[in-house]
């Protein structure tokens, strides 16, 4: 059951459970803006992604 439902009841349980769920939602979101913030910045570079630096 959902929040949106009528017969949702908040109580201890469901406080602890959405907190989390929301949390872990929350930290995929913040990685995958962290993945594409760096993936754009290393495609705006302008280096070849296939040198390792070594010389």
């Amino acid at each position: 059951m959902l929040p949106i439902v009528f017969e949702w009841h908040w109580d201890i349980g469901h406080f602890v459970f959405m907190g989390l769920f929301y949390a872990a939602l929350t930290v995929i979101g913040l990685g995958l803006v962290v993945a594409f913030r760096s993936t754009m910045k290393d495609l705006n570079s302008g280096k070849d992604p296939h040198d390792l630096g070594h010389h």
